[in-house]
């Protein structure tokens, strides 16, 4: 921060307006001293102090820049990268704040643990541990969805755009070309839809970004007892398999995200800019965005489940010491042991959780975002 003279006590102003606050006095040092002393807007005025036979008196002030914290904060979030991603770790944090009672009730029902109906487990749970036990390790998944939203929104947004703008200019340029001796071949990128690019990249930069703390949640989640904290399973994992080891899945996990994340985002913004055409609307009023988020959520969970069953059976598996060697014979092994109908078990429960998840998440996203970006923020 600058340090200016302002001006002498007593003195001529010289240009500058006059001070006009009171003067606060504190250990021999006046803030704001009275007089002729210039300043600008944006300088603290500190008047200096010297002994003199008859006390203390002011020969001069000092003029202290200060840097203006709100207008750089405003200035950072103007940016439309930020902002995005700002939304999305508020977004996350908000949906599990919202819903931890809905995935702590599901959880208990799907382990078989206690009433087999919502609200007599609901009842149990006040009963048992009173209302903070409805949020019961939601600390875990808080750290987890805030980073991961933040990134996959933030990461969805920016590659979307900047897929767009390349595809606008391949129509003019041409699309990129490789030659294979005298042959060159037109790689056709201008048919690729930037919704679906925009929506796989975030799945793959999710994952790799906090796949390390999905490893740490299932583990908590599977073996308790084991795992009973966050630092535990993290030392145990870490002291056992090395870093490796929270990446442990990480390729299962990628072959069920990436269409799933590819689905998500493609529905989203289809269904929302269609229902937006057909309804000749702008934006979308929240409980709109709430039902096309929870539809979005519902159609993608539903196409890659099979995916999803297939890694939970090899992470699980991992575990235990009795892991498919692949995802293909996870899935051949499910399909042998259940049948078709194995590859869709626990369909209905992940349903209750990903719709009202999806939904909400959209909501608040598009919220924040608005807020974040609107036009008085730019002013």
């Amino acid at each position: 921060m600058g340090v200016e003279e302002a001006g002498r006590a007593g003195g001529g102003g010289g240009g500058g307006k006059k001070l006009a606050m009171a003067s606060i006095s504190f250990a021999g040092v006046r803030v704001g001293a009275a007089g002729g002393a210039a300043y600008k807007d944006d300088l603290l005025v500190v008047g200096l102090p010297v002994p003199k036979d008859d006390g203390l008196d002011v020969v001069g002030d000092l003029a202290v820049r200060l840097p203006d914290v709100g207008a750089a904060a405003r200035t950072f979030l103007r940016k439309r990268e930020v902002a995005e991603f700002v939304s999305g770790a508020m977004a996350g944090a908000m949906t599990k704040a919202v819903l931890a009672p809905l995935e702590t009730i599901r959880t208990r029902m799907v382990v078989g643990v206690g009433s087999k109906h919502i609200f007599g487990s609901f009842v149990e749970i006040i009963e048992q541990n009173g209302w903070q036990g409805l949020w019961a390790g939601n600390t875990i998944n808080m750290l987890r969805i805030i980073p991961t939203q933040a990134i996959e929104l933030g990461t969805f947004e920016y590659v979307k755009r900047s897929m767009a703008s390349a595809q606008e200019k391949w129509k003019e340029d041409g699309c990129p070309k490789i030659q294979l001796g005298n042959l060159k071949i037109e790689l056709p990128f201008h048919l690729l839809s930037p919704i679906a690019i925009g929506g796989a990249a975030a799945g793959i930069a999710g994952t790799l970004a906090c796949h390390p703390l999905e490893v740490l949640k299932d583990r908590m989640t599977v073996n308790r007892e084991a795992y009973p904290s966050i630092a535990i399973a993290f030392n145990k994992i870490y002291r056992t398999n090395g870093i490796g080891g929270l990446y442990a899945g990480l390729c299962p996990t990628l072959v069920g995200m990436l269409p799933y994340s590819t689905c998500y985002y493609f529905m989203y913004e289809t269904i929302k800019t269609s229902y937006c055409r057909a309804q000749k609307k702008k934006s979308l009023s929240r409980p709109e965005l709430l039902v096309i988020g929870a539809i979005s959520g519902l159609t993608a969970s539903t196409i890659s489940f099979p995916l999803e069953v297939a890694r939970k059976r090899l992470m699980v598996g991992a575990i235990q010491g009795k892991c498919p060697p692949h995802m293909i014979a996870a899935l051949a092994e499910v399909v042998q042991e259940e049948g078709l109908k194995g590859l869709f078990r626990g369909w209905a429960a992940s349903s209750l959780k990903v719709m009202p998840t999806s939904g909400v998440t959209w909501m608040f996203y598009e919220a924040f975002k608005d807020i974040l970006l609107a036009p008085q923020l730019h002013a």
